[in-house]
């Protein structure tokens, strides 16, 4: 039964019809305004089922509501989660490469690292003020990454990665909507073809790894122009009327974006081709951050008013600023341009659910795109927060034929050490 409203049923033959029985469900102003006319949010939502066996072996029912890979949405802070997971197996790659093993001095993600600067407008690292010891490492980054959402340390993995071997290994892993051609420091296209050396040294200060500048040579395929708004503010900070172009801008669907993460998650119920390649400890270290809170977090230690628990967990983000008991979620988000996204895998040890959901929406009533003035607080993150109510609720009351005895796969989160008396950190360029 409708519940006030009705919601926009246009392509219903390509959308689940459970989502769309879940949807009608919705009862705040923002989720009804974005669901009457989902085109114009340019709405998409995943959610996935997960049913286990009696020898809990899971599988996945994936329902869409709108999922259209050819809809571009803007990524922002999405890509950092591929990055990451990149930049790990990199790591455990190099340090099983027999080279650096017979040193004795194998690198891993708490090796120290640093950054030349090679190329004009590049900028180099030394030192880390938020790391222990202010010491840079590849694992401190993808911390930063996740925690609160942080640009530089993906401006940092993607150096190490670089752009032609970024798009190439995703691709090459079945990622085939991915196109990554850009760091967040205002680059031109030339200037991000380039990419930093790249030094690793032991707890002696012997460097141990030698990464040389980077250029991409291979040529992109862009899709027809991507036009997006009425009007748009440009590099001069000067108002143009007509549409932004993000033709070359990152591109990830939602659908690759999920099972990036399921891969991660899920590794031996995941497809051989999309896993990532790192240690069981690895895996272990990013679902942690993908899902532990700058409350529990020491290094870096942030300010818990400005980046509460759940600063960076969109279908959860209510007025209390608190998370559910039991519930963790390990997810990433991206926000810019007035694109909002959240990709999520979402426990509750408590109730005994799991699931994943992903969803991303478009929030710009005044059509103008680099304003910095979009419906977030308004539309947006209100919609998400609603969106992750009902499909939570609809998980507590889902009847499985076997509830799993869920854990979180041997995670040990940290606690904030009360004694500690460095100073918080208030803001972070995220």
């Amino acid at each position: 039964m409708l519940v006030g409203f009705a919601i926009s049923i246009r392509a219903q033959s390509k959308n689940s019809s459970l989502l769309v029985s879940i949807l009608s469900q919705a009862n705040t102003g923002p989720a009804q305004q974005v669901l009457k006319d989902p085109d114009t949010y340019r709405l998409q939502i995943i959610y996935t089922q997960i049913d286990r066996n009696k020898k809990g072996q899971p599988t996945f029912t994936h329902h869409r509501y709108l999922v259209d890979p050819n809809k571009y949405f803007n990524p922002a802070s999405m890509v950092k989660m591929p990055l990451a997971f990149l930049a790990m197996e990199k790591l455990h790659e190099l340090s099983n490469s027999g080279k650096h093993q017979s040193l004795g001095l194998g690198l891993n993600r708490d090796t120290r690292v640093a950054f030349d600067s090679s190329y004009p407008q590049q900028v180099a690292m030394r030192k880390e003020a938020s790391a222990p010891g202010e010491i840079p490492t590849i694992g401190h980054l993808i911390k930063r990454a996740f925690l609160i959402s942080e640009n530089d340390p993906y401006n940092r993995l993607y150096q190490f990665m670089g752009q032609g071997p970024t798009n190439q290994l995703l691709q090459a892993k079945g990622y085939s909507s991915v196109r990554i051609t850009r760091q967040f420091m205002g680059f031109t296209e030339q200037q991000n073809r380039h990419t930093n050396a790249v030094r690793f040294y032991n707890a002696s200060g012997q460097e141990i790894y030698a990464q040389e500048p980077g250029f991409n040579r291979d040529s992109f395929s862009f899709p027809s122009p991507i036009l997006i708004g009425n009007a748009h503010i440009n590099r001069k900070e000067e108002l143009v009327q007509g549409p932004f172009d993000f033709t070359r801008h990152n591109s990830i669907s939602l659908e690759d974006m999920q099972k990036m993460l399921q891969a991660v998650v899920f590794p031996h119920w995941s497809p051989k081709q999309n896993r990532f390649n790192f240690s069981e400890s690895d895996r272990q270290f990013i679902l942690q951050y993908l899902s532990q809170y700058p409350s529990e977090t020491n290094y870096p230690k942030y300010d818990t008013a400005a980046f509460y628990d759940s600063y960076v967990k969109f279908f959860f983000q209510d007025s209390t600023h608190r998370m559910p008991s039991g519930v963790r979620v390990f997810n990433k988000v991206g926000w810019a341009y007035g694109f909002l996204t959240d990709v999520s895998y979402v426990v509750d040890t408590v109730n005994r659910v799991d699931y994943f959901l992903s969803a991303t929406l478009y929030v710009n009533s005044d059509g103008i795109v680099n304003d910095s003035k979009y419906d977030e607080e308004a539309v947006g993150f209100p919609f998400l927060r609603e969106l992750g109510r009902l499909i939570y609720n609809y998980e507590l009351t889902r009847q499985r034929d076997f509830k799993p005895a869920l854990h979180l796969q041997g995670i040990q989160y940290e606690k904030r050490n009360q004694a500690d008396n460095r100073p918080t950190i208030k803001e972070a360029d995220n």
